[in-house]
């Protein structure tokens, strides 16, 4: 696991000392070594300079350094992430003829590139992102995870191209403009975080996930080599449903089979492997396959003082069950209250989320580990949200007012606007009425922090501005089309896939984890996994008795009953509490000052702080003031002026 940046000069000079300041800011990602190369190309015309910062999981002697180089070919790789197949990879490679000199993934990628080039993508699992400079070609090519696990970003301008691992590294080269994004914007201000390939910087573009991009001669092309929903997917699944009872049991114990080599893969490392525990289904299935294959884990759970926070007992029945080396980390909500303004300062893009991740991440990288495993994606490949449930009626609601004439439709949207300050759900049900593009789907108003009237309101000028809110709703309209051939479950399970734990929890997950040097495994998500699960029907992921079945199924018996039918109970902190309380004189004083900082001009101050007053009067819930606090916070720490 690693940090990475990169700079390419066409007939120019890679500025100053750019290179070596970028790979110093990603430091707190990778904490045990450094490197930089500066490459010149094609008669001087290019320079290429190329930096890393290296967390060292697999082979931790100096021959793991980057960036490296291939004699062979010339070819120079900067990676961040896992491949647990490697050995595999390398094998297939070997017997092909080729020789290594490590034992590490990095060259496994490098020489892999070489032997089969862009497809060499389609024998990787696991979670990256990297650049190769091939000096043959004299091309860059990028490539990000099948999942989006590992984030990847880049910049474009005249004689420049540069990618990093985090935003704020483009940022602090000087050569980046800090200007606020309006699509980013309205993204966030619709979800609470920036939707891919959107980012908050204008200018700065996210690659999405199963994507590799190619720089040669100062032209970018960007193509897509993976994606969940398949369309081949739509074959397996009328397939499943014809094969009867035995066949369901058969593609159902191979969800099992799955299941045990994705998380076995990815207990590769030549350091200890812990294990994120709360006691929910998904961390003790993690914990579960582990035991069954022969491993005991070293097991970390937060133990909150205050009882009414705790998953403690759950969390201990699990380990005491597989005989983990279970560590109860001991925590106060004033310990969880100091962590928030770190927490908020280690984003690289702002979210509403992510203050749990920074908090756990901080405390188990503190034990000494350096890689855990988490049950982050199980509700969403295995349908375990109450969205599952609810946006398939919603469908159906919006389907049947397709019939009803538009003047109806517009008196009962009136209807429901007239009661908005009562219920935001009010506001939500409007919107549906109103059927007002993707931004009212029935999934992405589930998912929705403020409805499009507060949206209006907030940012007045995006209405005139049609590009950026064109360019805000593609992700969206993409991803609804891509899920439009999916029956209703596996179309909400898609769409959770790739907008809310792709655009919120994957990028949580790796800024808050890395902003302490602790890299994080998701085995729930290995994409053969994920693609598998998508493929049966999705009928066969709810019943009325049993959470998550497929992923209960799959661990055959092995839970006990009070770990699979427990009440679901998230890793929630009380903000409701401390905005009332601790926190309210900070977040006033911020929306007071609103007019006078980076975003006056771009949000309203009035709406801003109308937000704020709903929310002291419980008209509103807590994440929408939230949510401008930390947006606000996170432009004036970075100089970003709207």
């Amino acid at each position: 696991m690693c940090g990475i940046f990169g700079i390419i000069s066409h007939n120019a000079r890679v500025p100053g000392d750019a290179l070596e300041r970028a790979t110093r800011s990603l430091s707190h990602r990778g904490p045990d070594d450094s490197g930089t190369v500066i490459l010149r190309d094609s008669g001087g015309k290019i320079e290429v300079g190329l930096g890393n910062r290296r967390l060292a999981i697999l082979d931790l002697s100096p021959l793991g350094h980057q960036p490296m180089n291939d004699p062979s070919t010339g070819n120079w790789i900067v990676y961040n992430g896992e491949v647990y197949n490697f050995r595999d990879v390398r094998s297939k490679l070997e017997r092909s003829g080729l020789h290594f000199s490590s034992t590490c993934d990095t060259e496994v990628i490098l020489k892999a590139y070489a032997y089969w080039g862009e497809k060499c993508l389609g024998e990787f699992r696991g979670m990256f992102a990297f650049a190769i400079w091939d000096a043959q070609r004299h091309r860059l090519f990028l490539a990000r995870d099948p999942m989006g696990i590992k984030p990847l970003y880049y910049y474009k301008s005249d004689h420049l191209f540069l990618f990093s691992s985090e935003v704020r590294t483009l940022l602090g080269t000087g050569l980046v403009p800090r200007k606020l994004d309006p699509a980013g914007l309205a993204n966030f201000l619709n979800f609470g975080s920036v939707y891919d390939p959107n980012t908050l910087v204008e200018g700065v573009v996210s690659l999405p996930p199963g994507c590799f991009l190619t720089w040669q001669e100062g032209q970018v092309k960007q193509l897509q080599y993976w994606d969940l929903a398949d369309p081949e997917l739509s074959e397996s699944r009328d397939s499943g449903r014809n094969k009867g009872e035995a066949g369901r049991r058969e593609l159902e114990a191979q969800i099992g089979d799955l299941l045990d080599e994705s998380v076995r893969m990815q207990l590769v490392s030549d350091v200890p492997v812990g294990v994120f525990l709360s006691g929910g289904i998904d961390s003790s299935a993690l914990v579960g396959i582990l035991s069954r294959n022969g491993a005991r884990p070293s097991t970390f759970s937060i133990v909150f003082r205050e009882a009414d926070y705790s998953e403690a007992e759950y969390a201990r029945a699990v380990a005491h069950q597989f005989g983990t080396d279970h560590h109860e980390i001991t925590v106060s909500q004033a310990d969880l209250f100091d962590a928030i303004d770190p927490a908020i300062h280690a984003m690289d893009l702002p979210t509403i989320d992510g203050i749990n991740t920074y908090f756990v991440s901080e405390r188990t990288r503190a034990t000494g580990i350096k890689v855990a495993l988490s049950g982050l994606g199980g509700d969403e490949i295995f349908a375990g949200y109450s969205s599952f449930r609810s946006v398939p009626r919603m469908e159906k609601v919006a389907s049947a007012w397709r019939h009803v004439p538009r003047a109806v439709l517009n008196s009962l949207a009136a209807a429901f606007e007239a009661l908005a300050p009562i219920s935001d759900q009010n506001r939500k049900l409007a919107a549906l009425a109103r059927n007002g593009g993707a931004n009212s789907d029935p999934y992405f108003l589930t998912r929705s922090l403020f409805a499009p009237g507060q949206q209006n309101e907030l940012f007045p000028t995006l209405a005139a501005n049609d590009a950026a809110r064109q360019r805000a709703e593609k992700p969206l309209r993409d991803s609804l089309r891509r899920a439009l051939n999916l029956d209703p479950i596996n179309r909400v399970s898609y769409l959770e896939s790739r907008c809310y734990m792709l655009n919120t929890l994957l990028r949580d997950s790796d800024s808050m984890s890395m902003a302490h040097g602790l890299e994080v495994r998701v085995p729930l998500i290995d994409h053969k996994l994920a693609q598998s699960v998508l493929a049966l029907p999705g009928s066969w992921k709810l019943d009325q008795t049993t959470p998550k079945p497929l992923l209960v199924k799959a661990l055959r018996g092995q839970l006990p009953e009070k770990i699979v039918h427990r009440a679901k109970q998230g890793f929630t902190l009380p903000f409701e509490h401390w905005m009332r309380d601790t926190l309210r004189p900070t977040i006033a004083d911020s929306f007071a000052k609103m007019k006078d900082g980076p975003l006056n001009g771009t949000i309203s101050a009035p709406a801003a702080q109308c937000i704020w007053e709903d929310f002291l009067q419980g008209k509103t819930s807590w994440s929408r003031p939230w949510a401008l606090y930390v947006l606000l916070n996170w432009c004036e720490r970075n100089a970003i002026t709207g």
